[in-house]
This record gives structure tokens, C-alpha cells and sequence, in this order.
């Protein structure tokens, strides 16, 4: 069958063919409610829809926005992305994925972003370097970084406050009389990860407690259950640990029960993200919550802002967390998660 185009819409209502783009550009403040009836009618009669590719040609806009992702080993990402989806469908936006292969650097995979046009980029779970950023702006698409922010480099940041959160997990772990802690790291060189120990560890020693321990993961489940194992096999084995994000915490909560370890009595346990696996029974994890719908609409704000007004200056955005405790740390009331 032949496609029905906005050129049969206009002829069979009698009127312009920019009247019928018009109308469903949301362009019609000039138009008829008479006549923009009449060409949704006919529209609905023919069988009609607006073609976005043409519209994109028309506006030069391509209504896109590319999200950039890597190294999900955890299940936060994923969640980002369907509540990043379900946003932009609400306000009539479009989304494209790319993802970048093992070891890939998001830096290599610009060029072919910038060939599909996309009307801004957002970055989470890959780290882009500053000078990267530079090409970007050059280029004139804006680019928001979520969960992570590059000091000094020209782009907007949304990140939960990850030092604050640090900070709170010390004073709840000091507070319910945990003496030997310690810390499973994420991956190097990320700002979710520095920004967390750095709030740990500055508060603990604020506190006067100066004998952390500490192993190196990578945000990943099975890194998080083997530093944990080295952790609890040692002479001095702690009776807290605080894993940099959920799935390693999950993956030390395996570790201690493999050891004949019960979380809490013999281990306390704790968590950053509030996945939505840190709620199962078989896990009941205490956790810091990142407010990951607010900091989408953060994120958004920002976009928005600066499609609109493309000189202005970059924005860094901190949205504070919340802690979510539950049974995985002696000593803590639940609260609703």
C-alpha cells in the first residue's frame, strides 16, 4: 500500500500542507480549533502519522539524545537507563544507546556519536576525558554527566553527594559500636568510588579511628565476594564493612555466609545505590539510596537549559542521598526502604 503522506491529509481537508505539519509540530496556536480538528480527523480517516525523519530534516534538530554507557557489572545502570527512557518518553524525546566494549575508551567512540547527531549527549558508568569534553563543546552538543563528574573539563555533572553519603555510613558504623572497619574500593579513578572513601575515611579519622582496612574491587559482584573473603580471613578481620556500591556488598554477604559468617552478629555489612536486589529477603541490605529520580530530573533541568541557551556555563549538580537501613548492620532500627 501506498504511504499516506501530510500531502493527501492536506488535499482531502482542504487545507495547506504546512497547516497539517503545523498541527502536528504543536505549532497551531494560529490554527483553527475548527480546522485542526478537521485535520486530525482526516488524519485518523487515512491512516496518517507524521514522519520524524523528515520533521528532524525540517526542524535540524534530531530530537535524539545520546546516552553513553560502560562496564555495567551492576545493576544500578540498567535501572538509570529504564527510568532515563521512561522520562524521555514522557516529554516526547527520543534516546539513543551506545555502549563501549571492554576496555573501548568513550573518548575513541565520540566520532561516532557525533555522526548520528544526536541534540546532546549524556555520560554515565564511562569516565570522558577532559580534553574530550572540550571537543565536545567545540561541536556544540552538550554533554551531562551523570553519576560522575570530570574536574575542570566543560561539562554539566549530575552526582549524588557522594562524600556526604561516606560520611554518614562512618558515623552509623562508629555509632552502633563496630571497632574494626573496613572498606571495599570500586574502581580506580572514579569519582563515585574516590568520593565515597574520601567521605569514609575523613570522617573516621575526624572521629579519631585510624585503623581501616581496605581491598580493591571493581564493582562487580565476584570482585566484591573475593575482596571480601581476603577481608574476613585475615588475623584481624572486621566486624563492619562498607562496599563502595550494592552488588559488591551483595557479593560480601556471599563471602561471610561461604565462611560460616552471620551478617550482622559476626559482620556487618553496608551498601551504596539501593538497588532494587538490596531489598530481597535473602539480602536485606542496609544501604545509602541514591535519589535517582531527582537526579534524573536534575539531569534533565540542566538539558533543557542548555539546548535553549547553549553558551551557558557548565553546572554541577549534588543531590543528597538517604540511608535505607534494614538487617544487614547490628545495631540500626529498619526503616522503610
Amino acid at each position: 500500500m501506498k504511504r499516506v503522506t501530510s500531502i493527501d491529509v492536506a488535499k482531502r481537508a482542504g487545507v495547506s500542507q504546512s497547516t497539517v505539519s503545523r498541527v502536528f509540530s504543536g505549532k497551531s496556536s494560529y490554527i483553527s480549533e475548527q480546522t485542526r480538528t478537521k485535520v486530525l480527523r482526516v488524519s485518523e480517516e487515512l491512516g496518517y502519522t507524521p514522519n520524524a525523519i523528515a520533521r528532524m530534516m525540517s526542524s535540524r534538530q534530531t530530537n535524539i539524545i545520546g546516552i553513553v554507557m560502560a562496564n555495567i557489572t551492576s545493576p544500578f545502570y540498567p535501572y538509570v537507563l529504564e527510568k532515563f527512557l521512561q522520562r524521555f518518553q514522557e516529554i516526547g524525546r527520543n534516546a539513543l544507546m551506545f555502549t563501549a566494549a571492554p576496555n573501548q575508551e568513550i573518548d575513541d567512540m565520540l566520532p561516532l556519536i557525533f555522526q548520528h547527531r544526536v541534540d546532546a549527549l549524556i555520560i554515565t558508568s564511562a569516565t570522558l576525558s577532559s580534553e574530550m569534553a572540550e571537543a565536545c563543546a567545540k561541536h556544540g552538543t552538550p554533554v551531562i554527566l551523570f553519576n560522575r563528574y570530570v574536574t575542570g573539563a566543560p561539562a554539566s555533572a549530575v552526582c549524588a553527594d557522594n562524600v556526604e553519603g561516606g560520611r554518614r555510613i562512618a558515623d552509623l558504623l562508629l555509632d552502633t559500636g563496630h571497632e574494626r572497619l573496613a572498606y571495599v574500593a570500586g574502581s580506580v579513578n572514579t569519582s563515585t568510588n574516590n568520593d565515597r572513601e574520601k567521605g569514609y575515611t575523613d570522617r573516621l579519622t575526624e572521629r579519631g579511628y585510624t585503623h581501616l582496612q581496605r581491598a580493591q574491587a571493581n564493582f562487580s559482584y565476584e570482585t566484591g565476594f573475593q575482596a571480601a573473603t581476603t577481608l574476613l580471613e585475615s588475623d584481624h578481620a572486621p566486624d563492619a564493612i562498607f562496599c563502595a556500591n550494592d552488588i559488591m556488598a551483595i557479593g560480601a554477604i556471599d563471602a561471610a555466609r561461604s565462611l560460616h559468617l552471620r551478617v550482622p552478629d559476626d559482620v556487618s555489612i553496608i551498601g551504596y545505590d539501593n538497588i532494587p536486589m538490596s531489598a530481597w529477603a535473602s539480602y536485606n541490605l542496609t544501604t545509602f539510596s541514591q535519589e535517582v529520580d531527582a537526579m534524573i530530573d536534575d539531569t534533565l533541568n540542566i538539558l533543557s537549559n542548555k539546548l535553549e541557551n547553549p553558551d551557558s556555563p557548565p553546572v554541577i549538580s549534588l543531590v543528597l542521598g538517604r540511608l535505607i537501613a534494614r538487617g544487614s548492620v547490628r545495631g540500626v532500627q529498619p526503616t522503610d526502604s
